[in-house]
């Protein structure tokens, strides 16, 4: 094999329907020194069997089987096993535009980049064939010292583009030298991502597009109920606000940020209480909501944030007067939406 340049590291787990498109995406790269490691994390279905017919045919993929642990354990096993100068991490329901690889990997070659972070599509099916499509991008910058991008990562955080490991190519020394590994929780790729950013110094983004992050499984993570969700939510914003107290940053701009940013997603939280798939009775729903808005976090962040959208601001009203059953209602409309009209939400929620 030549040199290898990039490690990509799949975790697999029920995706039998996906996970073809997920590595002839890869196999269809202009960069073609990498090896790729599909992790079946004790699948039930034939995931683990259809990466192995690929494996056989193409010796730069490589197989491994283990007990389910979560894509977490999966992703941090090929981690230890990776030998190549840049790590890239795929999803196994999504897919890669052909020059992806190769456009990172001369950014950071060119840069001598720790980090180099893309732009992205998301493709939200609302039927088999059609879809809407949003673009997630930032313009192209080069931030040669940890000064620099500390100063400018809330635009990244702004864009979405600081949250997933699938848009960046991560120097393999700075992972491994540093001990980055993804905690073993729910929405692990945020907490390993602020890991990542915390100490980084050379940083280079590219407008480029070129993942697109697939929304369409009924059963995928993105799409359930989780009783946790605010739980979730409160815990991660804890983390970025002390990000930003490690970085020593504080302005207006910032406080607005991580308002806004907050209080958008309690619109999400409250969503997830609303929709079909929760069991609570709509007396506990209701006190589940009032307790969201009405703490000194939320009251705070509706007062600072200045939402970009007409829309947004309409979601944010019934919050802003405290009114859990106008906010309950909201929600309520949100989810039959959001359950109804998918092509409607999906439009709705890029132009927040």
């Amino acid at each position: 094999m030549e040199e290898i340049k990039i490690s990509i590291i799949m975790p697999v787990y029920g995706v039998e329907e996906y996970v073809g498109k997920a590595i002839e995406s890869i196999q269809a790269q202009t960069l073609t020194e990498w090896e790729f490691f599909c992790v079946d994390d004790g699948t039930k279905d034939r995931s683990g069997e259809i990466c192995d017919s690929y494996a056989e045919k193409d010796s730069r993929i490589t197989v491994i089987h283990k007990e389910n642990g979560g894509a977490p354990s999966a992703r941090n096993t090929a981690i230890d096993l990776a030998k190549g100068k840049y790590m890239y991490f795929l999803d196994s329901d999504d897919w890669a535009e052909p020059t992806m690889l190769e456009d990172m990997y001369r950014l950071a070659e060119r840069d001598s980049a720790q980090l180099v972070v893309a732009g992205y599509y998301i493709d939200t099916y609302y039927t088999d064939t059609e879809k809407y499509v949003q673009e997630q991008f930032c313009a192209d910058a080069v931030y040669k010292n940890s000064g620099e991008f500390r100063k400018n990562a809330h635009r990244l955080f702004d864009k979405n583009l600081l949250y997933t490991p699938w848009n960046k190519l991560y120097l393999s020394s700075y992972i491994l030298e540093n001990k980055l590994y993804f905690p073993q929780t729910f929405w692990d790729d945020f907490p390993f991502n602020l890991s990542v950013v915390r100490d980084v110094e050379r940083v280079t983004v590219t407008s480029g597009k070129y993942y697109h992050f697939i929304r369409k499984r009924a059963e995928s993570e993105t799409a359930k109920y989780r009783s946790d969700m605010f739980e979730k939510r409160e815990e991660e914003h804890t983390w970025l606000v002390e990000l930003y107290k490690y970085w020593q940053i504080n302005s207006p701009e910032i406080e607005e940020f991580l308002a806004r940013r907050y209080i958008e997603r309690i619109i999400g939280c409250i969503e997830n209480v609303t929709n079909k798939n929760c069991t609570l009775t709509g007396a506990q729903k209701k006190e589940e909501i009032r307790k969201m808005i009405s703490s000194d976090r939320a009251r705070s962040a509706v007062k600072t944030a200045r939402p970009k959208s007409g829309y947004m601001k309409l979601m944010l009203l019934p919050i802003k007067w405290n009114s859990a059953s106008l906010t309950k209602l909201e929600g309520s409309v949100i989810s039959a939406v959001k359950s109804r009209n998918t092509r409607i939400f999906a439009k709705l929620k890029a132009k927040r």
